[in-house]
């Protein structure tokens, strides 16, 4: 009987252990399954509201406060919302880490490798050789300019050649022109938009973008599940995307290996990496190597490509949808660039009102609504609240984007709150589509100059014309990446 009692006793408290959430945590949910946590309350609300950073945004609703505390799994969660709180996530070092569950290996192969998962020392050192490297060939300078305006030569042609036909943006128009410009930098060549194996490639990073959110859905949270449910919890397609990953960067990276030499290192990256490794090819404690080199190439891809294509694709139908802003953006392109002249972003200053247009599809689409994850790297103070270490932080950037406090009518899509009576830009640092601090992403450069360059060399060329009865939906389809429903625009050109 003792022998029962103690057991009952001893399966109380680890009962206790699992369902109490940790001193002075910020509020949530007080109820939590032990080992799921609150994950299938999540779950529900996020099916109920139509995507995870909805889920949250009701949930803080209910139990207020600027930050919302959660257990996912056996995962502590935090959820940034205000401004002031995400400033200061972005700007300590405690919050710099990246969680390392199974998911975040699963999503790198296996390993902790690459630049978008990792932290510490290793981080440290890719992050610095990549950002160094893609300078030296041409990233942020007059090159990567000459090949944003190349690719809008190319793609305001293929508009041209469809002689006025529907056309929907995202499916036959944009990714392969934006994914082209990042394909020079990190290959040293184009790659055709009919190649096979980039549709394949963009197909993949579609599927990717759907299957799971920001925290890593089931997979996070109960990754045991796997072995009952492979196919329902998306582990069989993030194994198989892993596979067609590793093996087309594996081909174009062997094929640099066969033509290598030390002039070709300033090509592109993959040359300078290939370079990096020869030299310390003889230190055991190296982290150049050709897994990690794949893994940097797919965080570039994966960072870079759709974030900017979907913006774009969403500053064309807000424009199709708002005649007297298509107006306005065409009365300033004609006053500056005229029919001739090829748009650059360094011009960007001269058309403060599309400037504030994209600002404005940036902020009140919000890409993706929920950024991170970041690890708290020691047990620290945030909002007031305890926050314990190796806790996984969420923000909230949809909810920063959306405070009705400071952009007083948030739901309403109005470029002039980004300009100021004299047409001067404003309001920027309010504006965190590409993070800020040391986790900033590294392409942020190239994605403004890239969605300013076309979206301003497609409203010179051609005329948004919708097509009969056809209306485009503001309502996006979820995802870790928010993205519009299918919508057809006919472009009509003008001289």
């Amino acid at each position: 009987m003792l022998v029962l009692a103690a057991l009952i006793f001893i399966f109380g408290l680890v009962l206790y252990y699992h369902i109490k959430m940790p001193y002075k945590f910020p509020p949530g949910p007080s109820f939590n399954i032990p080992i799921i946590g609150h994950s299938h309350l999540v779950r529900k609300l996020s099916k109920k509201y139509g995507g995870q950073h909805k889920a949250f945004e009701s949930l803080l609703e209910k139990y207020g406060g600027p930050i919302l505390g959660l257990k996912l799994g056996r995962e502590l969660v935090i959820v940034a919302f205000t401004y002031d709180i995400v400033k200061e996530i972005h700007t300590r070092e405690e919050f710099d880490g990246r969680p390392d569950n199974f998911f975040l290996r699963l999503r790198t192969m296996g390993t902790r490798l690459g630049i978008t998962c990792t932290d510490g020392k290793l981080w440290n050192e890719q992050r610095s050789f990549v950002v160094r490297q893609l300078r030296n060939v041409g990233y942020g300078k007059s090159k990567m300019e000459d090949q944003i305006q190349s690719e809008l030569k190319e793609l305001t042609q293929l508009i041209e050649d469809f002689d006025g036909k529907p056309v929907w943006p995202m499916k036959e128009l944009l990714p392969p022109s934006v994914i082209n410009i990042l394909w020079v930098f990190t290959t040293g060549k184009r790659i055709h938009r009919n190649d096979e194996r980039l549709l394949n490639f963009l197909n993949l990073l579609q599927k990717r973008s759907k299957a799971f959110d920001m925290s890593g859905g089931i997979l996070t949270s109960m990754p045991y599940l796997r072995f009952f449910a492979p196919e329902k919890t998306g582990y069989n397609l993030i194994k198989g995307l892993n596979a067609e990953f590793y093996k087309f960067f594996m081909e174009i990276i062997e094929e640099h290996l066969a033509t290598y030499s030390e002039e070709k290192s300033n090509d592109d990256l993959i040359y300078a990496y290939i370079k990096e490794m020869k030299v310390q090819k003889e230190n055991p404690d190296t982290s150049f190597t050709l897994l990690q080199l794949v893994m940097i190439i797919l965080d570039i891809f994966i960072a870079g490509s759709q974030t900017t294509s979907t913006t774009i694709d969403l500053a064309l139908m807000v424009t199709l949808m708002r005649p007297d802003l298509h107006e306005k953006c065409v009365k300033e392109i004609n006053e500056v660039l005229g029919r001739n002249e090829t748009p650059s972003y360094a011009l960007r200053s001269q058309m403060p009102f599309i400037e504030a247009m994209i600002l404005e599809v940036q902020r009140f689409f919000h890409v993706t609504p929920l950024t991170g994850p970041r690890r708290v790297l020691k047990t620290c103070e945030l909002g007031g609240y305890r926050i314990p270490k190796d806790s996984t932080v969420l923000i909230s950037l949809r909810s920063v984007h959306m405070d009705p406090e400071f952009w007083k009518d948030p739901e309403v899509f109005r470029p002039e709150r980004f300009l100021d009576q004299n047409m001067i830009v404003k309001n920027l640092d309010r504006l965190i589509p590409f993070g800020a601090g040391r986790r900033k992403c590294l392409g942020d450069q190239l994605a403004k100059a890239c969605i300013f360059t076309f979206y301003v060399g497609i409203l010179q060329k051609f005329n948004l014309k919708s097509v009969e009865n056809e209306f485009p939906s503001l309502d996006l389809l979820p995802g870790i990446i928010l993205s519009p429903k299918p919508y057809k625009v006919i472009f009509e050109k003008k001289f």
